[in-house]
């Protein structure tokens, strides 16, 4: 798998008050991602996949990722970058937490 399938794909040609929008729709998705997380629901359960699906289809408004693009995605919630950093500074393993859930979605779920 390829770690960078998804780095040129994203171009923001989007007013201030739309990217005002997506970083809020972007924080209740973590913080969803969250409360999964503390009620011991794992990656695969319906309802974290439930929210995959809902993540994929908040980042298809800028990209369509393909399975191999979407999981470098998530790669990049555990390696060293910003979305990491993001992650982590929510909540200690959230990153993987997302990571894991993504795989098991994009696999069930994309081409």
């Amino acid at each position: 798998m390829r770690f960078d399938a998804h780095a040129d794909q994203y171009q923001n040609n989007y007013s201030k008050e739309e990217n005002a929008q997506f970083a809020q729709i972007f924080g209740e998705l973590t913080q969803e991602f969250v409360v999964a997380m503390n009620v011991g629901q794992t990656p695969s359960d319906d309802a974290v996949q439930a929210l995959v699906a809902r993540h994929y289809k908040f980042v298809s408004q800028f990209w369509t990722p393909s399975r191999e693009a979407y999981k470098s995605l998530a790669m990049s919630y555990i390696l060293p970058s910003p979305y990491r950093d993001y992650y982590e500074g929510v909540h200690s393993g959230l990153g993987k937490f997302h990571y894991d859930a993504v795989v098991v979605w994009a696999d069930a779920n994309l081409d």
